[in-house]
């Protein structure tokens, strides 16, 4: 049995997928670094990833759960030469277990994102 995961305080999705999915875990759906308010993405990666996780930790927070409860990742980088940024930035959102991750760079991400990341979560 699944349900879809919804939260006002993450940007809605913009084609046929749900937020997040509780299939037992919670599957999240990629999040971009964009303000839900205003659909505008942040200036630089740092702060995309900063959004991107905060997007994140909402759609898991209208399941019951939290970026503490994330069991993998994998980011989406339009650069990975940016790489250094998003991994200092992402570092201050988890703490030890982290999260398994994969990164990989991507040919665009959409709207001209530098960072998505999506997420899986286990009570």
């Amino acid at each position: 049995m699944k349900s879809e995961v919804r939260s006002k305080g993450a940007p809605e999705p913009i084609g046929p997928y749900s937020q997040g999915v509780d299939a037992g875990a919670v599957y999240c759906s990629g999040q971009l670094g964009a303000d839900p308010a205003t659909g505008k993405l942040e200036d630089g990666v740092a702060a995309q990833t900063r959004r991107a996780l905060s997007n994140l930790g909402q759609v898991l927070g209208a399941a019951g759960l939290g970026l503490r409860d994330v069991v993998k990742t994998t980011v989406f980088m339009a650069d990975l030469s940016e790489f250094a940024q998003m991994n200092e930035e992402y570092g201050k959102h988890f703490s030890p277990p982290f999260p398994a991750r994969s990164t990989v760079q991507a040919a665009a991400l959409p709207r001209g994102a530098r960072v998505e990341i999506d997420a899986v979560a286990v009570r």
